[in-house]
């Protein structure tokens, strides 16, 4: 190739690329330069010009309790919801698809596997903000809520699901949970349908049964998409706001009990209107959730298995 095909070549490939790049740096670049300025100000969102304030924002975050009240729970929703819906998941996942055991085809499904997974995927056709708003009615402290109203005919309730500090928490996680488990029972599924029926058949023959198939065969097979599902659950349990904003009616629980990240920068920016708090807050966030994800990766980075 001559200087000036190479030479052609590059300009091609500039111009080609000229218009997305910038694009990329105008609306995704741009906003974090932004934010990781103002968050070193004491901008409220009215004047032309904030003062300075350098790393002050960050040293008030140390100090504040409601901070580290939603550091705990984002901490808490990072370990339990990608472990918990991963969990289940893979296990109706397993069953939708192999754990009908031999029969007349090979390796089979339960019965109905078909409606299961439109059953399962159906939470993800709703909205976020709708899931709170029908579980609000759902964890209802009186005789109408759909979990109160039996409770309190057995003489077991009322039990206040989204008022009592020990228990808020673990309802939102639920309700995060219930909402989660259908994406990836199909995303799960997609990838055992990828895996050659043979090798189950094989290992059935062999004598492996139920247990020895699901993690002999199964997970070793599965944990590329395992390991993508931990990073995308983990990120949203680090930037989850809707369903604990519109389901503790937009104050963080009883005693702070559910406030996470992002419902605090919320609150600082449009409520309290500190927005150089706000985006400091931001920055940390933006710092754990890539933290999260490149730690992830490398460490639940294994040998590829070849099928």
């Amino acid at each position: 190739m001559t200087a000036f095909h190479r030479y052609r070549r590059g300009l091609f490939i500039t111009a080609f690329l000229a218009a997305p790049v910038t694009l990329y740096l105008v609306y995704v670049i741009s906003p974090y330069l932004q934010a990781f300025y103002i968050a070193m100000t004491d901008w409220r969102g009215v004047t032309a010009t904030p003062s300075f304030v350098g790393l002050d924002n960050f040293g008030r975050l140390l100090g504040d309790g409601v901070f580290w009240k939603a550091v705990t729970h984002n901490a808490a929703l990072l370990v339990l919801l990608p472990l918990v819906t991963i969990v289940i998941a893979l296990f109706f996942a397993f069953l939708l698809n192999v754990g009908g055991g031999q029969g007349g085809q090979g390796v089979t499904g339960v019965r109905g596997s078909k409606v299961y997974r439109v059953v399962f995927f159906f939470p993800q056709v709703l909205a976020v903000a709708v899931v709170a708003v029908l579980f609000q009615q759902v964890f209802r402290p009186d005789g109408s809520g759909m979990l109160n109203g039996p409770l309190m005919a057995l003489g077991l309730g009322p039990v206040g699901f989204l008022s009592d500090p020990g228990v808020a928490f673990w309802s939102v996680l639920g309700v995060m949970v219930w909402q989660a488990v259908g994406f990836y029972v199909v995303l799960f599924s997609a990838g055992l349908a990828s895996i050659p029926r043979e090798m189950f058949e094989a290992a059935q023959i062999d004598g492996a049964g139920r247990v020895s198939l699901f993690f002999r065969v199964t997970l070793p097979l599965l944990w590329d998409t395992v390991q993508v599902a931990w990073v995308y659950l983990g990120i949203l349990a680090l930037d989850v706001f809707a369903i604990v904003w519109v389901m503790t009616d937009q104050h963080g629980g009883p005693d702070w009990s559910t406030t996470v990240m992002a419902a605090e920068i919320y609150r600082n920016a449009f409520q309290y209107f500190r927005f150089g708090y706000a985006s400091a807050l931001g920055v940390v966030m933006f710092f754990f959730t890539v933290g999260f994800a490149i730690l992830s990766l490398r460490f639940s980075r294994r040998e590829r298995i070849e099928y």
